[in-house]
């Protein structure tokens, strides 16, 4: 029997406890099956025994790193024999030691929940941009909570999408309530026919368009691109995008669309262009399902610009 595993992330005073509390003694949650808890750094908000007895959880402190392995998992776990597993990951621990890392037997990864404090998220993002969106690159579920009429909540969205597109953002109050008005607004109009897409522009296009291609089915595009296209690549075909630094230097990626064109042959592999293309809604292999396919209405000759990277701000 496959054994359910929740890891939640986030700094030290992000919100983690809080949550994990609310989940756990959520009597839509608990169904009077045990739960295995693993805290794995102090943090001000604190767990009451008595609580955690009342709905059947037990709680394991794991205080160093170098004891998170799957051994040391397993011993505990075959104490206990819980039904499910809730892990409250230290945010000062390298994520990739969880990544990396042979789960128990059985036991199945089924969410990972991120918290961030809405509050501080930007001078993390100003000052320690690799260290706070390592632990964000796993998660499912991104809760910004602490946030107020006054949270860049679109800036916000678009750093975490930048390095997880998969991850669904949800924006919390300090009071708890839900916040759904997500902020966001494009540097272009939308109602337009047509896009001109700047260079600064290109990385907020990219994460727009690919979370919303519907939105841009029938719309025609014009943008600056370094072409994808190596000798081996299917005809007619090729991947005008950009390098895009979504974290840190170590982080940068190529982040291009599938373009149909007739005369894609003659265009040359790392080469800049100018595209004008029609977007259309449908299936690519590229994309494992459907998203934004260009069809070529014109391709010229471009020079590099001053600035080869895009970003997300």
């Amino acid at each position: 029997m496959e054994i359910p595993v929740y890891l939640f992330t986030g700094f030290m005073d992000s919100g983690k406890t809080t949550l994990i509390k609310d989940t756990l003694f959520n009597s839509e949650f608990s169904d009077g099956g045990k739960t295995l808890l693993f805290v794995c750094e102090e943090g001000e908000e604190e767990y009451d025994p008595a609580e955690l007895k009342k709905h059947h959880v037990v709680l394991e402190k794991i205080e160093n790193e170098e004891d998170f392995t799957e051994e040391h998992l397993t011993e505990i776990y075959r104490k206990y024999l819980p039904d499910c597993i809730f892990i409250e990951y230290n945010g000062t621990w390298q994520m990739s030691t969880f990544a990396d890392m042979t789960l128990p037997e059985d036991w199945e990864l089924v969410q990972t929940i991120s918290t961030v404090d809405a509050t501080t998220f930007e001078m993390y993002l100003s000052n320690m941009r690799s260290m706070i969106m390592e632990q964000l690159f796993l998660s499912d579920v991104v809760v910004f909570n602490r946030t107020t009429d006054d949270t860049p909540k679109a800036k916000f969205r678009r750093a975490v999408k930048a390095q997880n597109r998969k991850a669904q953002i949800v924006y919390e109050r300090e009071n708890g309530e839900v916040d759904n008005q997500d902020d966001e607004e494009l540097p272009y109009d939308m109602s337009a026919k047509h896009l001109d897409i700047s260079d600064a522009d290109y990385g907020i296009f990219y994460l727009d368009a690919m979370d919303h291609p519907k939105d841009y089915a029938g719309k025609t595009i014009s943008y600056r691109a370094l072409v994808y296209r190596p000798e081996d690549y299917k005809a007619h075909a090729l991947v005008p995008g950009r390098f895009a630094m979504t974290c840190c230097v170590e982080d940068i990626q190529f982040l291009g669309f599938l373009c149909n064109y007739d005369k894609a042959e003659e265009i040359p592999h790392k080469s800049w262009i100018d595209i004008t293309a029609e977007v259309k809604y449908e299936y690519a292999k590229e994309y494992k399902g459907k998203g934004p396919v260009l069809y070529a209405i014109k391709v010229t000759p471009a020079e590099q610009p001053e600035d080869e990277l895009v970003y997300f701000t």
